[in-house]
């Protein structure tokens, strides 16, 4: 219920239902009070009638001098009750009873009270008339019983079409967060559809293709650059590592042997930057049929003190430097989490469906909160340029494999690189 065109409606209903019940308060207030003051009128009228009969010799007492509806009485100077209509003759010749009494009730029923002096009765004499108000109370109670049903059923209705309205106007921005949704940062953005009536979505949407042409550009001169630097940078590292490696066989110098292994380090570093440079879909696989002994051989030059377990004799189809560049990476952050002295184990197994690479560590092991994240290009938890995992990732994909992470239950991070087993490759050959 966090929708905008829920809150959109609501609003609106709130507001609505303010303006329309202080509206609707003011109208019925005025009405009532037209009603009340009628009423007053036509109560004064029938007293000032009854007052000037009474008052030009013409009274007619003892005849019923008030239409039917209405009580009257005659009181003299002394404040008895000379004559008393249908209704109140129980007061006939007694004292009279609702002296400065404006309001009185008769037999359950309110009545409102009105009195004209009156000169042949002698000095104080006067004439009592009442009007029942039931009418005007049932009226008032119904005017305010309409008004509260209107203020409870009024924004219920307004909210209902307003959600209805709301969601048919919003249908085009909803659609346009969807589209934006379906982006993918690793691919080339393709221009969104704009919708034919030029409105606020047409205009949004406009602006997203105008980001999306600026993403694209600034990514294509971001690649551009790093290639160029990765290029610079390949042949001078080649010779350094060439150089370094036949000095450390002919002085055996431990300095010159870790001088050969950050040229190494350095060589792997600006592979994985082109990798990320041209993209997972230039990637391009030259495929062998190799023993996995010749994957531990580099392995074990690559990453120093690794553990090889498993079955190391069976025979891997793969891109030999390309799955050796995933799995050194895999190791060597294993290694770099484990420290000089920790322990890492890569473990070879085999299934008629696949063939998995297991590499783990004693380290700290991942955090939690990085997740799948993991595996985003700089993104990295152990302090490395982060890069390693996401060309990883590429690598397994791309021998239509995949590299899931995580945490061991007995501690420590551990990856799994999984190949297609031989099984599913004679199959696909033979389709």
């Amino acid at each position: 219920m966090q929708t905008l065109r829920f809150r959109l409606a609501l609003l609106y209903t709130l507001l609505a239902l303010v303006m329309v019940g202080l509206v609707s308060a003011l109208i019925t207030g005025k009405l009532l009070s037209d009603l009340d003051t009628q009423f007053q009128v036509r109560l004064d009228e029938r007293a000032d009638n009854l007052a000037g009969g009474f008052n030009s010799g013409s009274s007619g007492l003892g005849k019923q001098t008030t239409p039917s509806g209405g009580y009257t009485m005659i009181v003299d100077g002394s404040g008895s009750v000379i004559y008393a209509s249908a209704g109140v003759s129980d007061y006939d010749k007694a004292p009279f009873p609702y002296a400065g009494q404006l309001e009185v009730t008769i037999r359950g029923v309110p009545v409102r009270t009105s009195t004209r002096p009156l000169t042949t009765y002698g000095k104080g004499g006067f004439v009592w008339v009442g009007l029942p108000e039931d009418a005007l109370v049932a009226a008032r109670q119904s005017a305010w019983q309409l008004l509260w049903l209107a203020l409870i059923i009024a924004p219920l209705l307004m909210l209902l079409l307003g959600w209805l309205v709301g969601r048919s106007a919003l249908d085009g921005l909803k659609r346009a967060a969807h589209l934006a949704d379906r982006i993918d940062p690793s691919q080339p953005a393709a221009a969104l559809p704009l919708p034919r009536r030029q409105d606020e979505v047409f205009r949004l949407l406009t602006a997203i293709n105008r980001l999306l042409t600026r993403i694209d550009t600034q990514q294509a001169r971001e690649k551009q650059l790093l290639g160029q630097i990765v290029h610079e940078l390949g042949a001078p590292l080649t010779v350094l590592k060439a150089s370094l490696a036949q000095a450390a066989g002919r002085t055996g110098d431990a300095d010159v042997a870790r001088a050969a292994l950050v040229a190494d380090e350095l060589t792997f570093t600006t592979q994985d930057l082109m990798q990320l440079a041209r993209g997972q879909l230039e990637l391009k696989l030259a495929w062998h049929f190799i023993p996995a002994r010749t994957l531990q051989g580099r392995l074990d030059r690559l990453v120093p003190n690794v553990i090889f377990s498993g079955d190391w004799q069976m025979m891997v189809l793969c891109d030999p430097d390309r799955l050796t560049q995933a799995l050194r990476n895999l190791l060597a952050n294993a290694r770099r989490a484990a420290g000089t002295h920790g322990k890492v184990e890569i473990n070879l197994s085999e299934t008629p469906q696949q063939v998995r690479f297991t590499v783990r560590d004693d380290g700290p092991g991942l955090p939690t909160e990085l997740g799948e994240r993991i595996f985003d290009p700089f993104v990295s938890g152990s302090g490395s340029s982060g890069l390693g995992l996401s060309v990883s990732r590429q690598i397994a994909e791309a021998h239509g494999g995949h590299l899931t992470g995580g945490n061991h239950a007995g501690g420590g991070a551990q990856f799994v690189l999984s190949l297609p087993g031989p099984e599913l490759g004679e199959d696909e050959d033979e389709a």
